[in-house]
């Protein structure tokens, strides 16, 4: 079984975000895998398992990528992909484009998985675009899967309830929380991922132009969410604690 699974690298979770001339500054942050590409790349390494071939991940990014990728390959994948690009911020309609060329370029494949959502800005397009760029099945936020020779079988999470889906090879899926438990990279994984190579391709080398990566989308200002206003106490028992809250509501009221 030919698997592929997209990454992205994203902020963790803990770091303080700062802005410098308009951007995210990245001076001494720290970037992870994307918490949701682990559960897919998980649920790769537990495919290949059982039904045997081999994992790829793909990613875009600037050189700094490669750390993810590595997070990959200590983890027990086989192979890495990484598009080159140093751009600043481009939209799900050109990465789709580009991580589609760039699977067309790999070779066939019979599943390929990603996570649900990036935790940097919240999409959950990526997959459906790239199913739609390949013309194949897409099923999203999945919690369990199973596959029976060319047979898809997957439950996702539904807003609540959950959906069980019947469909077939070649598929994309997008890994939701709860689908597994990703693996800690051994000791042995991280020290085989510093030798393996990473394939890179350029846009060219994929077979696009200049115009076929134009952003659909023009940011126009980026900022941080305005700081929240000081907590007040109320202070004393219940009756002098109404009678201070009354008190404010003329100044709530202005807020509004």
């Amino acid at each position: 079984m030919n698997i592929i699974v997209l990454i992205k690298q994203t902020l963790d979770t803990e770091e303080k975000i700062t802005l410098q001339d308009g951007k995210i500054n990245e001076d001494g942050v720290k970037f992870i895998l994307n918490p949701y590409d682990e559960y897919a790349v998980e649920e790769a390494l537990q495919l290949k398992e059982s039904h045997g071939g081999e994992v790829t991940v793909v990613a875009i990014g600037p050189a700094r990528t490669d750390s993810a990728l590595r997070h990959a390959l200590a983890m027990g994948v086989d192979f890495a992909v990484c598009v080159e690009d140093e751009s600043s911020i481009q939209d799900d309609y050109v990465l789709s484009k580009i991580l589609a060329a760039a699977i067309k370029k790999k070779g066939s494949f019979d599943i390929i998985l990603g996570g649900y959502m990036t935790i940097d800005n919240g999409s959950t397009q990526m997959g459906p675009r790239v199913a739609q760029e390949l013309d194949i099945a897409f099923i999203s936020a999945v919690t369990n899967l199973k596959i029976d020779g060319n047979k898809v079988l997957a439950q996702r999470d539904a807003e609540g309830n959950t959906e069980n889906i019947e469909s077939s090879l070649p598929i994309l899926i997008t890994a939701q929380q709860g689908l597994n438990e990703p693996r800690y990279p051994s000791l042995p994984g991280i020290m085989k991922a510093k030798k393996k190579s990473i394939d890179r391709y350029s846009l060219q080398d994929l077979g696009l132009s200049t115009e076929d990566v134009n952003s659909m989308i023009e940011y126009v200002d980026v900022y941080l969410p305005p700081k929240k206003g000081e907590v007040k106490l109320l202070e004393g028992d219940a009756d002098e604690q109404v009678d201070q809250l009354i008190a404010l509501f003329p100044n709530l009221l202005k807020l509004n």
